[in-house]
């Protein structure tokens, strides 16, 4: 018998949360956890109707992902203590039906495996050029990983071990959690097994912006928190993001009030978009805006990373970064 139960993270998910919820039965069933964020939807109801039990954070402290998971899990681990795993899952995705039963099979043969994930999916990859991205950002390499995304199978035990999700990160809590482990000598593994199916809806420029902000405030805050760290988790990103988005322009502006030539530091940017265009053309098809939207990118994650040091001085308060 496969000791699995589910814990399921959203707000106003509406339509997504159901099909969420009905993939888990249709996944085998097991004990689920609902943890609501504030939704001002009927998210609450749909899930309590299909079974789940529900937890409703408090609204008066920050919402944050990872303090909806450590929520869910306490829930889960006090209901059903039996239960050695647990399948994290992001309510607006749905379980393949075959997942935890490969899952848990792979994990019963490598007992130093304590995170398992799959192949991630966009639902609706043609409805527009940022869903198609998102679906090529979770396609990972196969097998020993230095993380894993939000949802996947774990070992509820090491979890609980490694103090769980840290519930202050608004961005970045999965490859946070995946750095403690692998310093404790555990393993993260991705399978090459179809996992979920996600509904990124990001159909707007001004949407795929601020999801690259969330990931430049990860990268800055994460990196900070591991900075001794032989892991060196996120350093590199951040520094790349500087470089493009501040370092070289401000070195341009200083330039130009020497000599008119500096503007041609300029070429710097349509040159690195050829360079990107030629390795991303090997991965298939929308290679050329890929890669605009690369070197753009830069910029929103460097506006994220300024955010994460200007709330960490104490300037502004801390905010989710939401897209959708």
């Amino acid at each position: 018998m496969i000791k699995a139960g589910f814990v399921v993270i959203g707000r106003n998910e509406g339509a997504r949360l159901i099909a969420c919820l009905n993939s888990l039965n249709d996944a085998g069933g097991g004990p689920v956890v609902y943890v609501d964020s504030g939704s001002t939807d009927a998210s609450v109801v749909e899930a309590e109707q299909r079974g789940a039990s529900v937890v409703s954070l408090d609204v008066h402290l920050p919402f944050t992902a990872a303090r909806a998971r450590n929520a869910g899990l306490k829930h889960l681990r006090a209901l059903y203590p039996e239960l050695e795993f647990v399948q994290f899952v992001d309510g607006d995705c749905t379980l393949s039906p075959d997942w935890i039963p490969k899952a848990h099979a792979f994990m019963k043969e490598h007992p130093d495996v304590v995170v398992v994930c799959g192949r991630r999916r966009e639902h609706q990859p043609h409805a527009s050029l940022y869903n198609r991205l998102c679906d090529l950002e979770w396609n990972t390499p196969i097998g020993e990983a230095l993380a894993c995304g939000g949802d996947a199978l774990m070992r509820i035990d090491a979890i609980v071990a490694a103090g769980g999700y840290r519930d202050d990160l608004i961005a970045g809590e999965e490859p946070e959690l995946c750095v403690r482990l692998r310093e404790a000598g555990l393993r993260i593994w991705r399978l090459d097994s179809e996992m979920t199916l996600h509904n990124a809806a990001i159909t707007r420029f001004e949407q795929w912006w601020r999801r690259s902000e969330r990931a430049g405030h990860a990268f800055a805050e994460v990196s900070n928190l591991h900075r001794s760290s032989a892991a060196g988790i996120w350093r590199a990103e951040t520094r790349r993001a500087l470089l493009w988005s501040g370092f070289a322009p401000v070195v341009i502006l200083l330039g130009v009030a020497v000599s008119p030539f500096f503007f041609a530091g300029l070429l710097a940017y349509p040159i690195q978009v050829l360079r990107l265009y030629s390795r991303y053309s090997r991965a298939g098809s929308d290679a050329l805006p890929r890669a605009v939207l690369s070197v753009i990118g830069k910029f929103a994650e460097t506006k994220g990373a300024v955010g994460y040091w200007v709330r960490r001085l104490g300037v502004s308060r801390q905010r989710l970064i939401e897209y959708k």
